[in-house]
């Protein structure tokens, strides 16, 4: 394997806290799986919703402040 693209899966597999080895294990498990893309999605939508930390509806503007063409 190229040095570059082993550098750079070491950094993804860095920024999921996880290893290369568990990566490609992932991957293969993904690719040998029916409806493995399905799948690959669901933990991507998990994993972007734990990254959402900081979101709440009562900061959102009310439905007259949304419609509001005075602004």
């Amino acid at each position: 394997m190229d040095d570059e693209v082993y550098r750079r899966a070491r950094m993804k597999a860095a920024e999921r806290d996880t290893s290369v080895s568990a990566l490609v294990r992932q991957f293969l498990i993904d690719l040998a799986a029916d409806g493995g893309e399905f799948e690959r999605l669901k933990r991507l939508e998990t994993a972007v919703r734990e990254q959402i930390t900081n979101f709440s509806a009562a900061d959102r503007l009310s439905r007259e402040e949304l419609y509001d063409k005075r602004r």
